[in-house]
């Protein structure tokens, strides 16, 4: 056996990221073993950089590179078939398309609300940023924090205007998922959870401060009041609480079979 491809995977994150909670949960739930190494923010690229990535999250075991989320999902799904995509074609379209659309809108204006709240928020961010990232990283802090604040706010267009687009889309985006769960169906698509179901639930977790998330959140009680105002709206809608529920319900679970 070739000792590097069976060596434990590194990933490597921003303990922050929604998008790196996404394929956390999903090599968690397929019981893909692998060892997180998370970084500052800006510091982070020189570490994706080994897998030819610019950004987070990054899979690398032995020769696969992995740098988007969705690819670490279809590789978790791979290693235990039918885990998170459906073995129907079919069912697995739909399921893919509802992927898509939630990283491509949900996740990128999910992002730029955050950072509208947090970005004026100095200490938080350096708090945050510095979660379980190497020592010599968050030495940098005091040089990282303004010049990463000032590159987020240019590159995500973090403006009052913007934030405030980003909420309107975030609701319509919401009230699309409770439009689908009328029937009183459990899951997006299908009668088992599905990719579909995490991407919801992990993008839209920093809206609901999720108790089960593991990505590296400040305490709901200290965040502006602005913010904590829009986290008590969205998680009394349908669709929060059914980001909320699967949480609780299926983020902790690890499968051994497809079932």
């Amino acid at each position: 056996m070739n000792p590097e491809t069976s060596a434990v995977a590194t990933f490597v994150t921003i303990r922050l990221s929604h998008y790196c909670e996404k394929a956390r949960w999903a090599l968690d739930r397929a019981s893909v073993p692998y060892h997180e190494e998370s970084h500052v923010p800006l510091l982070s690229r020189f570490a994706a950089r080994r897998a030819a990535g610019g950004t987070v999250p990054v899979f690398i075991h032995g020769d696969l590179r992995l740098t988007e989320s969705s690819e670490i999902l279809r590789h978790a799904d791979s290693t235990q078939p039918g885990v998170l995509y459906p073995l129907d074609a079919a069912l697995r379209q739909e399921v893919e398309a509802l992927e898509a659309r939630f990283d491509r809108d949900l996740g990128t204006h999910v992002r730029r609300w955050a950072y509208s709240h947090l970005l004026p928020e100095k200490a938080f961010l350096r708090d945050l940023w510095s979660r379980d990232a190497p020592k010599r990283e968050t030495l940098w802090m005091p040089l990282v924090v303004p010049l990463a604040r000032k590159l987020l706010r240019r590159a995500y267009k973090v403006t009052p205007a913007g934030a405030a687009r980003s909420s309107v889309y975030i609701r319509e985006i919401f009230a699309e998922v409770e439009a689908r769960l009328k029937d009183g169906r459990r899951f997006l698509a299908g009668n088992r959870f599905t990719a579909a179901d995490l991407t919801f639930a992990a993008l839209a977790a920093p809206l609901l401060f999720a108790p089960e998330c593991r990505a590296a959140m400040p305490a709901l009680d200290q965040v502006p009041a602005a913010m904590r105002g829009d986290v008590m709206t969205l998680r009394a809608t349908e669709a929060g609480q059914f980001a909320l529920h699967l949480y609780a319900t299926e983020r902790a679970v690890t499968q051994q079979s497809a079932g």
